[in-house]
Protein backbone atom coordinates (compact mmCIF):
# COMPACT_ATOMS: atom_id res chain seq x y z
CA UNK A 1 0.00 0.00 0.00
CA UNK A 2 1.74 3.06 -1.50
CA UNK A 3 1.62 6.52 0.70
CA UNK A 4 2.45 9.60 0.84
CA UNK A 5 0.71 10.74 4.07
CA UNK A 6 3.48 13.39 5.85
CA UNK A 7 3.16 12.07 9.23
CA UNK A 8 4.25 7.65 9.55
CA UNK A 9 1.15 6.07 9.81
CA UNK A 10 0.43 4.90 13.39
CA UNK A 11 -0.55 0.61 13.46
CA UNK A 12 -1.48 -0.31 16.96
CA UNK A 13 -1.83 -4.16 17.85
CA UNK A 14 -4.26 -4.95 20.75
CA UNK A 15 -3.94 -8.10 22.82
CA UNK A 16 -6.86 -8.48 25.13
CA UNK A 17 -5.72 -9.77 28.67
CA UNK A 18 -1.98 -10.44 26.68
CA UNK A 19 0.50 -11.65 29.71
CA UNK A 20 3.85 -10.02 29.65
CA UNK A 21 5.33 -12.25 31.32
CA UNK A 22 4.20 -15.08 28.70
CA UNK A 23 4.74 -12.61 25.92
CA UNK A 24 8.17 -12.27 26.85
CA UNK A 25 8.57 -15.79 27.69
CA UNK A 26 7.66 -17.32 24.51
CA UNK A 27 9.29 -14.80 22.65
CA UNK A 28 12.50 -15.61 24.13
CA UNK A 29 11.49 -19.11 23.22
CA UNK A 30 10.63 -18.51 19.30
CA UNK A 31 6.86 -18.59 19.20
CA UNK A 32 6.34 -14.87 18.69
CA UNK A 33 8.82 -13.79 16.39
CA UNK A 34 6.68 -10.90 15.01
CA UNK A 35 6.30 -9.52 18.72
CA UNK A 36 9.84 -10.03 19.24
CA UNK A 37 11.34 -8.49 16.31
CA UNK A 38 9.16 -5.28 17.10
CA UNK A 39 10.89 -5.93 20.14
CA UNK A 40 14.47 -5.67 19.17
CA UNK A 41 13.86 -3.21 16.93
CA UNK A 42 12.97 -0.81 19.35
CA UNK A 43 11.54 -0.51 22.91
CA UNK A 44 9.40 -2.52 25.20
CA UNK A 45 8.31 -2.61 29.13
CA UNK A 46 5.30 -3.42 31.02
CA UNK A 47 2.30 -1.13 31.15
CA UNK A 48 1.35 -0.23 35.12
CA UNK A 49 0.03 2.68 37.27
CA UNK A 50 -3.27 3.01 39.14
CA UNK A 51 -5.66 2.61 36.24
CA UNK A 52 -4.87 -1.50 36.29
CA UNK A 53 -6.15 -2.08 39.95
CA UNK A 54 -8.95 -3.55 38.00
CA UNK A 55 -9.57 -4.87 34.91
CA UNK A 56 -12.72 -3.37 33.66
CA UNK A 57 -12.30 -0.04 31.67
CA UNK A 58 -8.85 -0.80 31.55
CA UNK A 59 -9.10 -0.59 27.19
CA UNK A 60 -11.25 3.11 28.07
CA UNK A 61 -8.26 4.58 30.06
CA UNK A 62 -5.26 3.35 27.76
CA UNK A 63 -7.27 4.82 24.79
CA UNK A 64 -8.68 7.92 25.98
CA UNK A 65 -5.80 8.68 28.46
CA UNK A 66 -8.69 9.50 31.19
CA UNK A 67 -8.44 7.66 34.82
CA UNK A 68 -11.27 6.01 36.40
CA UNK A 69 -10.87 9.12 38.55
CA UNK A 70 -12.36 11.21 35.72
CA UNK A 71 -14.67 9.12 33.94
CA UNK A 72 -15.84 6.66 36.67
CA UNK A 73 -16.09 3.49 35.44
CA UNK A 74 -14.34 0.32 37.07
CA UNK A 75 -16.64 -2.91 37.15
CA UNK A 76 -19.47 -3.83 35.04
CA UNK A 77 -21.28 -4.06 37.67
CA UNK A 78 -21.36 -0.57 39.68
CA UNK A 79 -23.85 1.46 42.73
CA UNK A 80 -25.88 3.93 40.61
CA UNK A 81 -25.31 7.10 42.19
CA UNK A 82 -27.58 8.53 44.83
CA UNK A 83 -29.41 5.34 45.21
CA UNK A 84 -28.56 1.45 46.41
CA UNK A 85 -29.57 -0.03 43.34
CA UNK A 86 -26.87 -2.29 41.14
CA UNK A 87 -26.59 -1.22 37.64
CA UNK A 88 -24.85 -2.54 34.29
CA UNK A 89 -22.12 -0.51 33.00
CA UNK A 90 -19.99 -0.31 29.80
CA UNK A 91 -17.45 1.64 27.98
CA UNK A 92 -20.74 2.96 26.08
CA UNK A 93 -21.95 4.92 28.93
CA UNK A 94 -19.18 7.00 30.24
CA UNK A 95 -17.44 10.26 28.55
CA UNK A 96 -14.17 9.26 28.21
CA UNK A 97 -13.46 9.71 23.90
CA UNK A 98 -10.64 7.62 22.45
CA UNK A 99 -7.94 9.70 20.81
CA UNK A 100 -8.77 9.03 17.67
CA UNK A 101 -12.52 10.84 18.32
CA UNK A 102 -9.81 14.26 18.06
CA UNK A 103 -9.53 13.41 14.35
CA UNK A 104 -12.72 14.22 13.36
CA UNK A 105 -13.06 16.60 10.92
CA UNK A 106 -9.38 16.18 9.81
CA UNK A 107 -7.76 14.78 6.89
CA UNK A 108 -6.92 11.50 8.31
CA UNK A 109 -8.16 8.23 7.60
CA UNK A 110 -8.57 6.08 10.52
CA UNK A 111 -9.03 1.63 10.20
CA UNK A 112 -10.25 0.52 13.63
CA UNK A 113 -11.33 -3.12 14.20
CA UNK A 114 -13.08 -4.90 17.69
CA UNK A 115 -11.94 -2.00 19.89
CA UNK A 116 -13.00 -3.45 23.21
CA UNK A 117 -15.56 -1.24 24.99
CA UNK A 118 -16.38 0.97 22.53
CA UNK A 119 -18.50 2.28 19.49
CA UNK A 120 -18.12 4.00 16.23
CA UNK A 121 -17.21 7.12 15.96
CA UNK A 122 -19.46 9.63 13.10
CA UNK A 123 -17.14 12.32 11.43
CA UNK A 124 -14.42 9.94 11.05
CA UNK A 125 -12.96 9.31 7.54
CA UNK A 126 -12.39 5.24 6.99
CA UNK A 127 -13.92 2.76 8.46
CA UNK A 128 -14.65 1.01 11.91
CA UNK A 129 -15.94 -2.49 13.15
CA UNK A 130 -16.76 -3.03 16.82
CA UNK A 131 -17.93 -6.35 18.12
CA UNK A 132 -17.74 -8.21 15.64
CA UNK A 133 -14.92 -10.57 17.03
CA UNK A 134 -14.30 -9.53 20.95
CA UNK A 135 -14.86 -10.53 24.20
CA UNK A 136 -17.18 -8.16 24.80
CA UNK A 137 -20.64 -8.83 25.99
CA UNK A 138 -23.48 -9.43 22.95
CA UNK A 139 -26.11 -8.43 26.03
CA UNK A 140 -24.21 -5.30 26.06
CA UNK A 141 -22.09 -4.22 22.92
CA UNK A 142 -23.92 -4.63 19.45
CA UNK A 143 -22.47 -5.40 16.20
CA UNK A 144 -21.60 -2.18 14.59
CA UNK A 145 -19.74 -0.31 11.52
CA UNK A 146 -19.39 3.00 10.03
CA UNK A 147 -20.05 3.87 7.45
CA UNK A 148 -22.97 1.76 8.16
CA UNK A 149 -22.84 -0.38 4.77
CA UNK A 150 -19.74 -1.85 5.81
CA UNK A 151 -21.17 -4.36 7.74
CA UNK A 152 -23.02 -5.64 5.34
CA UNK A 153 -19.93 -6.22 3.27
CA UNK A 154 -18.52 -7.75 6.61
CA UNK A 155 -21.43 -10.49 7.09
CA UNK A 156 -21.06 -11.13 3.71
CA UNK A 157 -17.65 -11.92 2.85
CA UNK A 158 -16.35 -13.03 6.58
CA UNK A 159 -19.76 -14.47 8.06
CA UNK A 160 -21.85 -13.49 11.74
CA UNK A 161 -19.96 -12.21 14.89
CA UNK A 162 -17.31 -14.50 15.87
CA UNK A 163 -19.49 -15.65 19.54
CA UNK A 164 -17.17 -14.87 22.62
CA UNK A 165 -15.41 -19.30 23.44
CA UNK A 166 -15.33 -19.18 27.35
CA UNK A 167 -16.83 -21.78 29.26
CA UNK A 168 -16.56 -21.88 32.93
CA UNK A 169 -17.67 -24.90 33.41
CA UNK A 170 -16.82 -26.88 30.32
CA UNK A 171 -14.97 -30.04 30.29
CA UNK A 172 -11.65 -31.26 28.65
CA UNK A 173 -13.58 -32.36 25.02
CA UNK A 174 -15.22 -29.00 24.93
CA UNK A 175 -11.87 -27.01 25.84
CA UNK A 176 -10.34 -29.43 22.70
CA UNK A 177 -13.34 -28.27 20.18
CA UNK A 178 -12.73 -24.17 22.26
CA UNK A 179 -8.86 -24.59 21.53
CA UNK A 180 -9.35 -25.60 17.38
CA UNK A 181 -12.54 -22.57 17.27
CA UNK A 182 -10.12 -19.80 18.73
CA UNK A 183 -7.25 -20.70 16.11
CA UNK A 184 -9.85 -20.83 13.22
CA UNK A 185 -11.35 -16.96 15.01
CA UNK A 186 -7.52 -15.82 14.99
CA UNK A 187 -7.38 -16.51 11.07
CA UNK A 188 -10.62 -15.55 10.19
CA UNK A 189 -9.98 -12.07 11.82
CA UNK A 190 -6.44 -11.91 10.42
CA UNK A 191 -8.05 -12.36 6.85
CA UNK A 192 -11.18 -9.72 7.87
CA UNK A 193 -7.82 -7.19 8.92
CA UNK A 194 -6.05 -7.68 5.92
CA UNK A 195 -8.98 -7.11 3.57
CA UNK A 196 -10.08 -4.06 5.55
CA UNK A 197 -6.47 -2.29 6.24
CA UNK A 198 -5.18 -2.94 2.78
CA UNK A 199 -7.93 -1.39 0.57
CA UNK A 200 -6.97 2.03 0.88
CA UNK A 201 -4.36 4.40 2.74
CA UNK A 202 -4.89 4.98 6.66
CA UNK A 203 -3.30 7.02 9.00
CA UNK A 204 -4.30 5.16 11.91
CA UNK A 205 -5.07 1.65 12.18
CA UNK A 206 -6.31 0.18 16.11
CA UNK A 207 -6.96 -3.26 15.90
CA UNK A 208 -7.26 -5.66 18.96
CA UNK A 209 -7.74 -10.18 19.10
CA UNK A 210 -9.60 -11.24 22.18
CA UNK A 211 -8.48 -14.76 21.45
CA UNK A 212 -5.89 -14.24 23.93
CA UNK A 213 -8.37 -13.53 26.54
CA UNK A 214 -10.52 -16.26 25.93
CA UNK A 215 -7.61 -18.83 25.59
CA UNK A 216 -5.96 -17.52 28.70
CA UNK A 217 -8.82 -18.24 31.04
CA UNK A 218 -9.99 -21.50 28.96
CA UNK A 219 -6.85 -23.07 29.12
CA UNK A 220 -5.16 -21.90 32.18
CA UNK A 221 -5.52 -24.92 34.55
CA UNK A 222 -3.83 -26.81 31.47
CA UNK A 223 -0.43 -24.98 31.36
CA UNK A 224 2.96 -26.73 32.60
CA UNK A 225 3.27 -24.19 35.10
CA UNK A 226 -0.08 -24.89 36.65
CA UNK A 227 1.96 -28.61 37.87
CA UNK A 228 -0.40 -30.47 35.17
CA UNK A 229 -3.29 -30.60 33.88
CA UNK A 230 -5.95 -30.17 36.18
CA UNK A 231 -8.60 -32.61 33.58
CA UNK A 232 -7.20 -35.43 31.59
CA UNK A 233 -6.92 -34.23 27.86
CA UNK A 234 -3.83 -35.24 26.95
CA UNK A 235 -0.84 -33.10 25.16
CA UNK A 236 -3.22 -31.07 23.03
CA UNK A 237 -4.15 -28.37 25.64
CA UNK A 238 -1.02 -28.18 27.95
CA UNK A 239 0.08 -25.58 25.17
CA UNK A 240 -3.46 -23.94 23.99
CA UNK A 241 -3.08 -20.65 25.12
CA UNK A 242 0.51 -20.35 23.82
CA UNK A 243 -0.50 -21.32 20.42
CA UNK A 244 -3.47 -19.30 20.11
CA UNK A 245 -0.88 -16.49 21.02
CA UNK A 246 1.21 -17.61 18.18
CA UNK A 247 -1.28 -17.71 15.96
CA UNK A 248 -2.05 -14.07 16.65
CA UNK A 249 1.71 -13.26 16.19
CA UNK A 250 1.42 -14.54 12.59
CA UNK A 251 -1.63 -12.85 11.39
CA UNK A 252 0.10 -10.05 12.91
CA UNK A 253 3.05 -10.68 10.97
CA UNK A 254 0.92 -11.08 7.72
CA UNK A 255 -0.78 -7.65 8.26
CA UNK A 256 2.61 -6.08 8.32
CA UNK A 257 3.56 -7.30 5.44
CA UNK A 258 1.58 -5.49 3.58
CA UNK A 259 0.93 -1.90 5.44
CA UNK A 260 3.44 0.55 4.99
CA UNK A 261 7.00 -0.33 5.90
CA UNK A 262 7.70 3.11 7.80
CA UNK A 263 4.64 2.30 9.86
CA UNK A 264 5.22 3.67 13.76
CA UNK A 265 3.94 0.11 15.55
CA UNK A 266 3.16 -0.51 18.63
CA UNK A 267 1.92 -4.23 20.60
CA UNK A 268 -0.20 -3.43 23.92
CA UNK A 269 -2.10 -5.36 25.60
CA UNK A 270 -4.80 -4.74 28.53
CA UNK A 271 -4.06 -6.76 31.82
CA UNK A 272 -2.12 -9.93 32.40
CA UNK A 273 -3.22 -13.33 34.00
CA UNK A 274 -2.69 -14.53 37.06
CA UNK A 275 -3.70 -17.43 39.42
CA UNK A 276 -6.97 -16.04 41.05
CA UNK A 277 -10.47 -17.36 43.00
CA UNK A 278 -13.70 -16.04 43.68
CA UNK A 279 -13.73 -13.89 47.19
CA UNK A 280 -17.59 -12.34 47.17
CA UNK A 281 -18.66 -14.49 49.96
CA UNK A 282 -15.99 -13.86 52.02
CA UNK A 283 -16.34 -10.16 51.74
CA UNK A 284 -19.98 -9.80 52.40
CA UNK A 285 -19.59 -12.18 55.50
CA UNK A 286 -17.05 -9.87 56.75
CA UNK A 287 -18.92 -6.79 56.34
CA UNK A 288 -21.86 -8.60 58.18
CA UNK A 289 -20.38 -10.59 60.77
CA UNK A 290 -17.96 -7.50 61.75
CA UNK A 291 -20.86 -4.59 62.23
CA UNK A 292 -20.20 -3.04 59.10
CA UNK A 293 -23.42 -3.95 57.04
CA UNK A 294 -26.32 -5.11 58.94
CA UNK A 295 -28.66 -6.89 57.51
CA UNK A 296 -32.48 -5.64 57.18
CA UNK A 297 -35.26 -7.12 59.54
CA UNK A 298 -37.91 -8.73 57.37
CA UNK A 299 -41.18 -8.92 59.20
CA UNK A 300 -43.50 -12.31 59.55
CA UNK A 301 -46.23 -10.03 57.48
CA UNK A 302 -43.90 -9.36 55.15
CA UNK A 303 -45.89 -9.30 51.34
CA UNK A 304 -43.05 -9.44 48.93
CA UNK A 305 -42.57 -12.54 47.29
CA UNK A 306 -38.99 -12.87 47.48
CA UNK A 307 -39.07 -11.73 51.39
CA UNK A 308 -41.33 -14.93 51.52
CA UNK A 309 -38.83 -17.00 49.27
CA UNK A 310 -35.96 -15.82 51.73
CA UNK A 311 -37.85 -17.03 55.43
CA UNK A 312 -39.54 -20.61 53.52
CA UNK A 313 -36.21 -22.08 50.91
CA UNK A 314 -32.77 -22.69 52.67
CA UNK A 315 -29.96 -20.50 50.86
CA UNK A 316 -28.56 -23.98 49.47
CA UNK A 317 -31.74 -24.50 47.46
CA UNK A 318 -31.87 -21.18 46.23
CA UNK A 319 -28.48 -21.06 45.13
CA UNK A 320 -28.89 -24.09 43.28
CA UNK A 321 -32.28 -22.79 41.82
CA UNK A 322 -30.68 -19.62 40.46
CA UNK A 323 -28.68 -21.70 38.24
CA UNK A 324 -31.56 -22.16 35.85
CA UNK A 325 -32.05 -18.36 35.63
CA UNK A 326 -30.82 -16.17 32.45
CA UNK A 327 -28.21 -14.05 33.27
CA UNK A 328 -29.98 -10.96 33.48
CA UNK A 329 -32.69 -12.95 35.90
CA UNK A 330 -29.48 -13.30 38.31
CA UNK A 331 -28.68 -9.84 38.07
CA UNK A 332 -32.07 -8.59 39.21
CA UNK A 333 -32.12 -11.19 41.84
CA UNK A 334 -28.53 -10.18 43.23
CA UNK A 335 -29.48 -6.42 42.77
CA UNK A 336 -32.90 -6.90 44.61
CA UNK A 337 -31.00 -8.59 47.67
CA UNK A 338 -28.62 -6.01 47.07
CA UNK A 339 -30.97 -3.29 47.61
CA UNK A 340 -33.68 -4.50 50.06
CA UNK A 341 -31.12 -6.97 52.54
CA UNK A 342 -29.58 -4.42 54.03
CA UNK A 343 -30.40 -1.78 56.71
CA UNK A 344 -28.60 0.99 55.55
CA UNK A 345 -29.95 3.30 58.72
CA UNK A 346 -27.35 1.11 60.69
CA UNK A 347 -24.72 0.30 57.81
CA UNK A 348 -22.02 2.05 58.29
CA UNK A 349 -19.65 0.34 55.18
CA UNK A 350 -21.06 -2.15 52.57
CA UNK A 351 -19.28 -3.92 49.65
CA UNK A 352 -20.33 -3.92 45.99
CA UNK A 353 -20.90 -7.68 44.64
CA UNK A 354 -18.09 -8.67 42.54
CA UNK A 355 -16.14 -11.82 42.02
CA UNK A 356 -12.26 -11.47 42.78
CA UNK A 357 -11.12 -7.91 44.11
CA UNK A 358 -13.88 -6.04 46.19
CA UNK A 359 -15.22 -2.81 45.99
CA UNK A 360 -16.13 -0.96 49.80
CA UNK A 361 -18.41 1.98 49.62
CA UNK A 362 -18.67 3.97 53.15
CA UNK A 363 -22.22 4.79 53.50
CA UNK A 364 -21.20 8.49 53.19
CA UNK A 365 -23.49 11.55 54.36
CA UNK A 366 -24.94 13.59 51.57
CA UNK A 367 -23.41 10.61 49.05
CA UNK A 368 -25.59 7.61 49.66
CA UNK A 369 -29.44 8.03 50.35
CA UNK A 370 -29.32 6.97 53.99
CA UNK A 371 -25.69 8.01 54.15
CA UNK A 372 -25.24 7.93 58.24
CA UNK A 373 -21.21 8.20 58.08
CA UNK A 374 -20.23 12.43 58.24
CA UNK A 375 -17.53 13.68 55.68
CA UNK A 376 -14.11 14.14 57.06
CA UNK A 377 -12.59 12.90 60.03
CA UNK A 378 -15.36 10.36 60.38
CA UNK A 379 -15.33 8.92 56.50
CA UNK A 380 -11.38 8.84 57.17
CA UNK A 381 -12.08 6.55 60.89
CA UNK A 382 -14.34 3.97 59.15
CA UNK A 383 -11.40 3.62 56.73
CA UNK A 384 -9.26 2.99 59.25
CA UNK A 385 -11.23 0.65 61.13
CA UNK A 386 -12.10 -1.33 57.98
CA UNK A 387 -8.31 -1.65 56.92
CA UNK A 388 -7.31 -2.36 59.73
CA UNK A 389 -9.72 -5.21 60.40
CA UNK A 390 -9.05 -6.65 56.83
CA UNK A 391 -5.26 -7.21 57.30
CA UNK A 392 -6.15 -9.06 60.36
CA UNK A 393 -7.66 -11.92 58.27
CA UNK A 394 -5.60 -14.83 58.18
CA UNK A 395 -5.77 -18.00 55.96
CA UNK A 396 -5.55 -21.13 58.21
CA UNK A 397 -4.47 -23.56 55.68
CA UNK A 398 -1.15 -21.51 55.67
CA UNK A 399 -1.21 -18.85 58.11
CA UNK A 400 -0.51 -16.16 55.85
CA UNK A 401 -2.81 -12.76 55.52
CA UNK A 402 -5.84 -13.48 53.56
CA UNK A 403 -5.68 -9.76 52.05
CA UNK A 404 -2.65 -8.88 50.16
CA UNK A 405 -3.64 -5.21 49.07
CA UNK A 406 -5.60 -2.25 49.96
CA UNK A 407 -5.81 1.01 48.26
CA UNK A 408 -7.87 4.05 49.14
CA UNK A 409 -9.59 5.56 45.77
CA UNK A 410 -9.36 9.16 47.52
CA UNK A 411 -5.02 8.53 46.83
CA UNK A 412 -5.06 6.03 44.62
CA UNK A 413 -6.96 8.90 42.24
CA UNK A 414 -6.04 12.13 43.94
CA UNK A 415 -9.48 12.88 44.63
CA UNK A 416 -12.53 13.51 47.22
CA UNK A 417 -14.99 10.67 48.19
CA UNK A 418 -16.04 9.73 44.74
CA UNK A 419 -19.56 9.77 43.42
CA UNK A 420 -18.92 6.87 41.23
CA UNK A 421 -15.82 4.80 42.32
CA UNK A 422 -15.68 2.88 45.85
CA UNK A 423 -14.06 3.95 48.60
CA UNK A 424 -11.46 0.52 48.97
CA UNK A 425 -10.37 -1.52 46.25
CA UNK A 426 -9.24 -5.07 48.18
CA UNK A 427 -7.09 -7.58 46.33
CA UNK A 428 -7.68 -11.30 48.24
CA UNK A 429 -4.81 -13.96 48.38
CA UNK A 430 -4.24 -15.72 45.09
CA UNK A 431 -3.81 -19.23 44.76
CA UNK A 432 -6.62 -21.28 45.91
CA UNK A 433 -9.32 -21.07 46.65
CA UNK A 434 -10.59 -20.04 50.22
CA UNK A 435 -13.26 -21.49 51.78
CA UNK A 436 -12.33 -20.02 55.23
CA UNK A 437 -10.42 -17.23 56.71
CA UNK A 438 -10.53 -16.41 60.60
CA UNK A 439 -10.25 -12.96 62.30
CA UNK A 440 -9.91 -12.74 66.08
CA UNK A 441 -13.31 -11.93 66.40
CA UNK A 442 -15.00 -14.48 63.75
CA UNK A 443 -14.48 -16.96 61.27
CA UNK A 444 -15.32 -16.19 57.39
CA UNK A 445 -16.56 -19.17 55.37
CA UNK A 446 -18.05 -19.39 51.90
CA UNK A 447 -18.99 -21.76 49.73
CA UNK A 448 -17.92 -22.34 46.04
CA UNK A 449 -19.73 -20.61 43.81
CA UNK A 450 -21.88 -21.62 40.83
CA UNK A 451 -19.48 -18.94 38.53
CA UNK A 452 -16.06 -20.36 39.35
CA UNK A 453 -12.99 -19.19 37.72
CA UNK A 454 -9.25 -20.21 38.92
CA UNK A 455 -7.80 -17.40 37.13
CA UNK A 456 -8.55 -13.03 37.07
CA UNK A 457 -6.19 -10.12 35.79
CA UNK A 458 -2.76 -9.15 37.10
CA UNK A 459 -2.28 -5.58 37.76
CA UNK A 460 0.33 -5.16 34.50
CA UNK A 461 -0.23 -5.14 30.87
CA UNK A 462 2.14 -5.04 27.84
CA UNK A 463 3.52 -2.50 25.50
CA UNK A 464 6.10 -2.64 22.29
CA UNK A 465 6.62 -0.12 19.53
CA UNK A 466 9.42 0.46 16.50
CA UNK A 467 9.39 2.93 13.66
CA UNK A 468 10.60 5.59 12.39
CA UNK A 469 9.28 7.56 15.61
CA UNK A 470 10.99 5.36 18.10
CA UNK A 471 13.91 5.22 20.05
CA UNK A 472 15.34 1.37 19.88
CA UNK A 473 16.17 0.92 23.73
CA UNK A 474 15.29 -2.07 24.62
CA UNK A 475 13.88 -2.77 27.73
CA UNK A 476 12.03 0.16 29.38
CA UNK A 477 10.55 -0.99 32.38
CA UNK A 478 7.13 0.10 33.41
CA UNK A 479 5.08 2.19 31.45
CA UNK A 480 2.49 4.22 32.86
CA UNK A 481 -0.52 3.17 31.08
CA UNK A 482 -2.18 6.82 31.06
CA UNK A 483 0.88 8.12 28.93
CA UNK A 484 0.00 5.80 26.06
CA UNK A 485 -2.92 7.74 24.83
CA UNK A 486 -0.67 10.78 25.05
CA UNK A 487 2.43 9.03 22.74
CA UNK A 488 -0.47 8.09 20.23
CA UNK A 489 -1.92 11.57 19.79
CA UNK A 490 2.06 12.70 19.62
CA UNK A 491 2.43 10.14 16.69
CA UNK A 492 -0.59 11.12 15.03
CA UNK A 493 0.63 15.41 14.85
CA UNK A 494 -2.19 16.30 17.59
CA UNK A 495 -2.11 18.48 20.16
CA UNK A 496 -2.50 17.08 23.52
CA UNK A 497 -5.88 17.78 25.36
CA UNK A 498 -5.26 19.52 29.07
CA UNK A 499 -7.96 16.81 30.39
CA UNK A 500 -5.41 14.31 29.97
CA UNK A 501 -3.13 13.35 32.91
CA UNK A 502 -0.42 11.99 31.06
CA UNK A 503 2.27 12.78 28.76
CA UNK A 504 4.42 11.47 26.13
CA UNK A 505 6.73 8.69 27.33
CA UNK A 506 10.03 10.39 26.44
CA UNK A 507 11.89 7.20 26.53
CA UNK A 508 10.24 5.64 23.88
CA UNK A 509 10.23 8.70 21.19
CA UNK A 510 12.61 10.36 19.00
CA UNK A 511 13.24 13.50 19.04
Amino acid sequence: MATNIRTPPLVIIGLDAGDPDLIQHWGAEGHLPTITTIMNQGCWGRTSGSELINEHAVWVSLFSGLSRGQHGYYSYRQLKPGTYDLEAVTGLDIDAPPFWSFLQERDKKVALIDVPDSAPIRGLAGVQLVNWGSHDSPEHYKLAAEPPELLQEVLQCFGPRLPVLEKHDSNAAKDQEIYRRLLHHVEKKGALCRHLLTRERFNLMVVVFAESHAASHQFWPYRPQAGGATRAAGDELTHATRDVYHAIDREVGLLLAQLPREANVFVVSSVGMEDDYPTMGLIENFCRQLGYQVPAEFSAGSSRPIDFARRIIPESWRIALSRHFSREKRERLLADQFRNGTNWRKTTAFAIPSPYTSFIRVNLQGREPEGIVEPGSAYTAVLDRFEADLKQLIDPQTNEPAVVRIARTVELFGCAPHPFLPDLFVEWKPNRFMARVVHPKTELRQRKPDWYRPSDHSSNGFVAAAGPSIQKRGALGEVEVLDLAPTFLRLTDLPLPEKLRGKPVATMLRD
